[in-house]
């Protein structure tokens, strides 16, 4: 049994008498990351269009087939008709043009390119329908009960549909896996390089260039959406997403984002407790290679905090589940609850810090002899 760790930080608390964003938007709403607590919102469970925001559980799926080994990003795809005739914002593939996962990536994440989405989700899954019901179980995984996807791309279509609060769930979600990043944050770069077809990608979200900390994450439009934007930023440690959807004006969209953005930065901050892949503890496991192994957080264990706080003491709490051997990094082994007088107010899985792999014949042999002699 692991216990308590004691460890200080800070309540939160409204921020008031201020003038609230989000004027022009339909809707929209404001999250901390790691703690996922809302900051702002405006009628974040109004049910509306989401335009290409719908790719971010596209590149869920295809980032989770990359970790999972069922794909690497170098394969290449073959284009369809089907993909290339998808119009919108595109990178112009062409029936049986050969890319790979890499390229067709950048494509989705800077360009927004139906093309590409619609060529990795056949790729993927054998067809864009089978895709998008790949898409629908994620998101009842995630317990998202007011988004449902027809398509992969975001196009405008009857029954296709999400809320401000779902998108900020579903970019939290897309935050784990760390590639994104490295994609989404890039303002300009290539496709078809070394040919005579290179083309120039320049990255929808213009706030990657413009905003300080910012490095994503999606933009959308349709005529049914309007203008949208999942944004996020990075200042001092602390990662805010703010969606703002149904804006008549990109600048405007874009305005509004920045000023979403400054609202949580300028009066809130986080405190770290544990980083990522930081030790809690360690558990003992029968029967395995080894005898003791560390258990470290999947996320940063970070508490949210207003400016005006004052310091005070919570409680940490590992609570570890039964595991089977062998146990990969990654696999799920428990829980740290951080507790404020007894109520937990933040849960972060917990992983083990290395592989553990099944004992040997001979280690088990020598540990029955060794229980014999002490026993």
């Amino acid at each position: 049994m692991i216990g308590l760790l004691f460890i200080p930080h800070m309540a939160v608390f409204a921020v008031e008498g201020e003038e609230e964003p989000l004027k022009n938007a339909r809707s929209g709403i404001l999250i901390e990351v790691t703690t996922g607590k809302i900051l702002f919102e405006k009628n974040k469970d109004e049910k509306v269009a989401m335009a290409s925001l719908t790719k971010m559980m596209a590149q869920i799926l295809i980032l989770e087939a990359i970790e999972e080994g069922k794909i690497t990003w170098e394969d290449k795809v073959t284009a369809s008709s089907n993909a290339k005739n998808m119009g919108g914002s595109q990178i112009y593939l062409e029936t049986g043009e050969v890319m790979s996962v890499r390229d067709l990536f950048k494509g989705i994440s800077m360009a927004s390119a139906n093309d590409a989405t619609v060529a990795m989700a056949e790729y993927l899954a054998g067809s864009e329908e089978e895709f998008v019901k790949m898409m629908n179980e994620k998101a009842k995984s995630f317990k998202l009960e007011n988004t449902h996807f027809v398509n992969c791309t975001g196009l405008d279509e009857d029954n296709h549909y999400s809320t401000a609060y779902d998108l900020a769930m579903i970019a939290r979600e897309l935050l784990k896996h760390e590639q994104i990043l490295k994609f989404s944050s890039v303002y300009e770069d290539y496709l078809r390089v070394d040919t005579k077809d290179k083309f120039w990608l320049v990255n929808t979200n213009k706030l990657v260039r413009f905003y300080e900390g910012a490095d994503g994450l999606k933009t959308g439009h349709t005529d049914n959406a309007k203008y949208c934007l999942a944004a996020t930023a990075l200042k001092n440690g602390m990662r805010l997403v703010g969606v703002v959807l149904g804006e008549e004006d990109i600048k405007v969209r874009n305005s509004e984002a920045m000023d979403l953005l400054d609202y949580g930065f300028n009066h809130y901050k986080v405190k770290l407790l544990k980083k990522k892949g930081e030790a809690v503890g360690s558990i003992a496991i029968e029967k395995s290679a080894k005898k003791f192994v560390e258990v470290v957080p999947v996320l940063d264990i970070s508490v949210l905090l207003s400016k005006q706080d004052e310091m005070k003491n919570y409680d940490m709490e590992v609570v570890l589940d039964e595991v089977k051997l062998p146990i990969k990094v990654g696999t799920i082994v428990g829980k740290v609850k951080v507790k404020d007088q007894g109520k937990t107010i933040l849960t972060v899985d917990l992983t083990v810090s290395e592989n553990v792999e099944k004992q040997g014949f001979i280690e088990m042999f020598w540990d029955l002899i060794k229980d014999m002699v002490t026993g």
